[in-house]
């Protein structure tokens, strides 16, 4: 008998709640932050949530400082012109507000500000993470305001390298926000293609943390609760954007979500991740068109699991009720069927199969991936 080893860590201090974003400026005392810089994305910039933010900010004497050279999918130029801001205003710590893009490159950006060394040194990667100069990495308060990537209580950020088009996972411990304020009333503006798209993320987080093959029982039951959370409330906030409770639930799934990927992540990720990089399409869309196929590909070694998850969920029929169940959500959402209707082709196929293989969330994946049974899942997830 084998006795299991692992490494297991949790998130942060969560202010959850409807209205808990007027606690922001004591928020950000609590993480010892005095000058925040709020990075967000462009399309945020200019929204009365993100104003709110700022004047909350300026009321408590914090000043009123924004970042928003933000792109869907993140990357270096942003994160240069973000550390350059933060260093401009003599800031000592960023709020990180917005969709998976603007917490992201919020962290990166608190991360890098006292580095000396290039971003890529410190990928996730072994013990890269230990290069960097701990002591100079500024303190962060997330306020996530979409409900998909759990940004908010990891400890990484993704950035894509505008030269090779290759998107990165930045990894390091004091990168975990000091606080998260988690306002489901932030979300309640949110378009329905973005509430889909997230909502297919925070699926696919507790879906790939639950089918990936390493030890993690805690992780492996918070993903189990998050899939029901996402089967009880997606519909419900796709249907209606105001609809509070489902809201809350959603970024309760969400956060779990990213909780559980600690455990690991598999095909799902590791095939959007590249699309997303060379194609920009959203990132937990693209998780949802090709979840199908990836559960096709990966069921000899996860048929029982899902079929157990399946029973929990009050699906019928094991894993071939579960399937049906993720295809149907999908086509009542409005989820593309293939990653052909995002405008994805075969010719660059040889390039999104390497890139596939690198990602290093494909050492996560059920049935490990090789070029040739990876060329074949993307040709049926592009039709």
């Amino acid at each position: 008998m084998t006795v299991p080893t692992a490494n297991w860590s949790y998130p942060t201090s969560i202010r959850f709640g409807a209205g808990r974003i007027a606690e922001l400026a004591d928020a950000c005392r609590a993480a010892g932050i005095s000058r925040p810089l709020l990075v967000t994305d462009r399309g945020l910039a200019s929204l009365p949530i993100t104003a709110r933010a700022l004047d909350l900010l300026e009321a408590a004497g914090l000043g009123r400082a924004l970042f928003a050279e933000v792109d869907p999918n993140p990357n270096d130029g942003n994160l240069a012109a973000g550390v350059a801001a933060f260093r401009a205003g003599g800031h000592d710590g960023v709020v990180a507000f917005g969709g998976g893009s603007g917490l992201d490159l919020g962290k990166l950006v608190a991360f890098m500000a006292g580095q000396s060394r290039p971003v890529w040194d410190f990928e996730d990667i072994g013990d890269w993470w230990t290069r960097a100069d701990a002591s100079a990495i500024a303190p962060v308060v997330a306020v996530p305001t979409t409900a998909g990537t759990g940004s908010e209580v990891g400890r990484a950020g993704v950035v894509t390298n505008s030269a090779t088009h290759v998107k990165k996972i930045i990894f390091h411990p004091k990168m975990l926000p000091a606080v998260t304020i988690c306002d489901p009333e932030l979300t309640v503006g949110m378009p329905k293609a973005i509430t889909v798209g997230t909502g297919m993320d925070a699926l696919a987080h507790c879906l790939e943390a639950y089918c990936a093959p390493f030890y993690h029982p805690m992780s492996a039951g918070i993903a189990l609760e998050g899939m029901r959370l996402v089967k009880e409330n997606l519909p419900r906030v796709a249907a209606d954007g105001a609809d509070l409770e489902a809201r809350a639930h959603m970024m309760s799934a969400a956060a779990m979500g990213a909780v559980a990927f600690q455990k690991g992540l598999g095909a799902i990720h590791s095939l959007s991740h590249p699309v997303g990089a060379l194609y920009n399409t959203h990132h937990g869309m693209t998780n949802g068109v090709v979840m199908p196929m990836v559960l096709k590909f990966n069921r000899p070694a996860i048929a029982g699991r899902i079929a157990a998850a399946a029973a929990y969920l009050g699906i019928a029929g094991g894993f071939d009720g579960f399937l049906d169940f993720v295809v149907r959500l999908r086509a009542e959402l409005g989820v593309p069927a293939k990653l052909s209707a995002m405008g994805v082709g075969r010719d660059r196929i040889d390039e999104m199969v390497a890139m596939a293989l690198q990602d290093p969330t494909a050492g996560g994946n059920p049935v490990k991936l090789t070029p040739e049974n990876t060329r074949a899942l993307f040709e049926a997830c592009i039709g």
